[in-house]
Formats: structure tokens, C-alpha cells, sequence
């Protein structure tokens, strides 16, 4: 199975390809989507979802995950936020990838096992969990987060099938 991991962002938006093969993980490829705030909001929606539409079509992913939204203390940043999560969303939908969503604080745990984990802890955890994986940045790390954690959060109709 193949998870395509998403941390959205209007700014920046991360995402991670994993390979899950039983209770074996390998990194497959990560990246960032980056915008220009000079641009229109329309714009920049659009290369959010037309990046995240070539990952899909370049490594074919069976699910998707992605965080949850949360509120920030500006509603102009949350809005922003929901609007960056519907693009990268709606690439997903119109590829016909099912979408898996987890809070931020989940995904920190399943991979720290702290739900309050800085950053830095989390890119160092990628490192451990997936060797040699190099993420493009913060955002990608976020994101091969996600899909790590989706891996042992999220149901698996492949496992199903196996159980008596």
C-alpha cells in the first residue's frame, strides 16, 4: 500500500509518499508546494492543487492522509489555512483517493509519543523510522508524519482480507 501524506498550508504545502508493506515502512518521495504571497489567493490555490495532482498522478498512491484543521488565535489564518486544505482535498477527490484525517496532536504521538512535539523532534523521529529518507523541509517532514501515522492509525483493508 502506498500513503501520500499531507501537511497543508497556503504558504507552504508538504507531502510525503510512503510504502507500507505489512509492518514494514520505506520512504518512497517527499517535497513542498511553496506559493507566492504576492499572487492572487485564486492563484495560489490553484498551484496547490495542481502540484499535489502531479504527485498523485507521478507515484499513484492507494490513500491519502492529512491533518486535520485547527484554529489559530486569527480567524484570517485559519480561513487560509481551510482554503490551502480544500485544494490539496479536492485534488485528492478528483484523483478518487479515499482521505484519511488526523489531528496534529495524534500524529505527534503515533510518531513521537508525544502529542506536544516540537518540530525538531518530529524530523528526527522521520530519520529513525524511515533511514535514509532526506525531507525537503519542514513541511515535507510534517507530512511524512502524517502518512507514518496513518499507517498505524488508520483501518487496512489489505490486513482485513488476510484475517480469518
Amino acid at each position: 500500500m502506498i500513503i501520500l501524506g499531507l501537511d497543508p498550508s497556503l504558504s507552504c504545502t508538504g507531502w510525503g509518499v510512503v510504502r507500507v508493506e505489512g509492518v514494514r515502512l520505506s520512504h518512497i518521495a517527499n517535497g513542498q508546494i511553496a506559493t507566492d504571497p504576492k499572487s492572487a489567493m485564486a492563484d495560489r490555490l490553484d498551484a496547490l492543487h495542481s502540484g499535489i495532482a502531479a504527485v498523485i498522478a507521478e507515484h499513484r498512491p492507494d490513500r491519502a492522509a492529512c491533518e486535520e484543521v485547527f484554529a489559530n488565535k486569527n480567524p484570517q489564518s485559519t480561513l487560509k489555512l481551510a482554503q490551502a486544505r480544500g485544494a490539496v482535498l479536492a485534488a485528492c477527490g478528483a484523483a478518487g483517493l479515499a482521505v484519511n484525517e488526523h489531528a496534529a496532536r495524534l500524529v505527534k504521538k503515533a510518531v513521537v509519543g508525544a502529542g506536544g512535539a516540537e518540530k525538531r523532534q518530529v524530523a528526527a523521529m522521520i530519520g529513525v523510522l524511515l533511514p535514509g529518507a532526506k525531507p525537503a523541509g519542514a513541511d515535507a517532514a510534517d507530512a511524512l508524519a502524517v502518512a507514518i501515522a496513518d499507517a498505524h492509525l488508520a483501518p487496512r483493508p489489505d490486513l482485513a482480507k488476510e484475517r480469518p
